[in-house]
């Protein structure tokens, strides 16, 4: 016999609290509403309210996050759902959103809902998946069940065709927590076994060996393994990334460039990856972002990354000295992130169709800098979490068509054994629906004599 998830029993408890009213109804209909003013970040949201209701305890807290999460997810879907309950044409209202949700998600049945609002057929709210899946026409079908706008449903049919829905509904679920075990520190075997005597079950990743997924839930930031550098929290599909600069150098002393490093999370897997060896220059143009990068450094216990902040205009000295001299150049560029839709749901509402094509503009123009820095024989590897062709690959081929002298990169040189999963020839894309990471493209080049 099946034991009853508490967690879920929990969940459901709380949800006929919200029914009932009182003020957890209250918080969850006040951030929903605040998200909604400006589609910001869902985490820094909810962080900054947990910090001011002390309140609401550890399983409130969760209850409140992933509900709030579920009405950014499934909006377009919780929406369908209120127009078949709906006797009359009426906007829904946001108290029939979060009633709705929970009815989807059977966390309250049907005639709980009714008890509080009766103007709605609540039996045909709970029944709009199978009106949905009756939709024959695959954008309209993929935008309602996933919950994506409709260009962006269009967009997945044209590049990923048959897989486009299942790849739509694998960025809708939770993502994994996941953490990368600190190379400078210890193992992941040794990560892992020090997490298992605080009681936290863990599991390793698939496809980097770095990789540990934490299956109890926990405040991962208040560990001592975090706050020793012996692990940082970052995405299976970040940490190959790392994988794809590193792998294959035999310089003895490599000089990579991190262009677009940020807080600096694969700007430390990297130098993990490399020991102390070598030099890592770091550059990002928001110095609140490389401030974040040298305290990260510091626990981590990295020594050989240098942050040098990026203006407008001309490079600064430190970066311009070195055109022409790095053995890998790697750029994450700044993209649309659909591929993290897991994590930051709330981009596919703040996002517009026209400003794909300003990305791939900006990422074209990054990359021209990327081949300045890159030494002849030098390896540049362009990156996104992104999974849509036209800042994946059309950029790639902009790229080669401006620069011939550069030429793929076989994974296999690169990863080896791995690459027959990972991607094709130089190309490495991973998705949630086939390998349970967040969704990443990258293209790895090398620089002609």
């Amino acid at each position: 016999m099946t034991r009853p998830d508490p967690d879920r029993l929990a969940d459901k408890k709380l949800a006929s609290h919200v029914v009932d009213g009182g003020r957890l109804r209250a918080l969850i209909l006040e951030l929903w509403q605040r998200t909604r003013m400006d589609w910001g970040f869902v985490t820094d949201r909810l962080s900054s309210t947990f910090r001011k209701e002390t309140w609401v305890g550890a399983h409130e807290r969760r209850f409140v996050g992933e509900t709030l999460y579920g009405l950014v997810r499934h909006l377009r879907r919780v929406d369908a759902a209120l127009v078949r309950g709906r006797k009359t044409t009426k906007a829904p209202r946001d108290l029939e959103r979060l009633l709705a949700l929970l009815v989807l998600e059977k966390l309250i049945e049907p005639a709980r809902a009714a008890q509080l609002e009766r103007d709605l057929d609540w039996n045909a709210v709970a029944t709009i998946d199978d009106v949905i899946a009756a939709e024959r026409k695959p954008v309209e079908r993929i935008a309602l069940a996933a919950s994506l706008p409709d260009w962006l449903a269009a967009r997945f049919v044209a590049d990923w065709g048959d897989q486009a829905e299942a790849l739509a509904h694998s960025l809708n679920e939770r993502a994994p927590m996941t953490v990368r075990a600190n190379l400078l520190v210890g193992s992941r075997d040794e990560l892992a076994a020090e997490l298992r005597k605080h009681n936290l079950e863990t599991s390793p990743g698939k496809w980097a060996d770095t990789a540990l997924h934490l299956e109890t839930r926990t405040n991962m930031f208040a560990l001592d393994a975090f706050k020793r550098g012996a692990m940082e929290a970052q995405d299976e599909g970040s940490q190959l990334l790392a994988d794809l600069a590193t792998g294959g150098l035999t310089q003895a002393k490599p000089i990579v460039i991190d262009l677009c490093a940020g807080a600096g999370g694969k700007t430390l897997a990297i130098a993990a990856r490399l020991g102390h060896r070598g030099r890592i220059i770091a550059t990002d143009v928001d110095k609140h972002k490389l401030e974040e990068l040298r305290r990260r450094a510091r626990r981590a216990q990295v020594t050989t990354a240098q942050p040098v902040q990026l203006e407008a205009g001309a490079w600064p000295p430190a970066l311009d000295a070195l055109r022409g001299k790095a053995d890998v150049v790697f750029v994450d560029a700044p993209c649309s992130g659909i591929g993290a839709l897991r994590r930051n749901p709330e981009a596919r509402w703040r996002m517009r169709e026209a400003d794909l094509a300003t990305f791939a503009a900006r990422q074209t123009e990054i990359l021209d800098g990327a081949y300045a820095l890159c030494a002849p024989g030098g390896r540049l590897v362009y990156a996104t979490c992104t999974l849509l062709r036209v800042e994946n690959q059309d950029v790639i081929d902009t790229l080669r068509a401006n620069r011939p002298d550069l030429t793929p990169v076989p994974l296999t040189d690169v990863i080896g054994e791995r690459a027959a999963a990972l991607g094709t020839g130089s190309t490495f894309t991973v998705t949630p629906l086939h390998h349970g990471t967040d969704g990443f493209f990258a293209s790895v080049l090398r620089r002609g004599p």
